[in-house]
């Protein structure tokens, strides 16, 4: 084996093992939804307050936003009103709209939004913010 070829294969090794080990891995949501459903509901699918409704206290214009993200994705899943009240669905439509407006998966961003839309003020979001907080520890 020549030394051109050995410092190739060697190259081709490192490089395999850097790209596996830096692969991004996909975020886990779970700690913050599972707080987020606490400080909504309790945990009570069937919680409704107003508008909002089932665990993680979904209303309406979010049901719309994530059929509109899946309309634009081309994909044919839409989800319901009714949706709301099942933990699965919601916690499929919390992980959308982070996959569409939290692509940094920033944490604090999430939780604000959550609580005061996408467009939130954090001054209006803070005691929401540090009740998840301190939900998670």
């Amino acid at each position: 084996m020549t030394l051109r070829l050995k410092s190739v294969l060697v190259f081709v090794v490192l490089f395999i093992s850097t790209v596996s080990t830096t692969a991004a891995k996909p975020f886990d949501w779970e700690p913050v939804m599972a707080a987020i459903i606490q400080v909504e509901s309790e945990g009570d699918p069937k919680a409704v307050n107003g508008m909002s409704c089932g665990a993680m206290q979904i209303n309406p214009i979010l049901v719309k936003d994530c059929n509109n993200i899946l309309k634009a994705r081309n994909s044919k899943k839409r989800y319901t009103l009714q949706d709301r009240f099942s933990v699965k669905k919601s916690k499929e439509m919390f992980l959308l709209i982070q996959e569409h407006y939290n692509k940094d998966n920033n944490v604090e961003k999430a939780i604000r939004a959550w609580n005061g839309g996408v467009n939130y003020r954090v001054k209006s979001t803070n005691r929401y913010y540090r009740k998840v907080l301190a939900a998670m520890k």
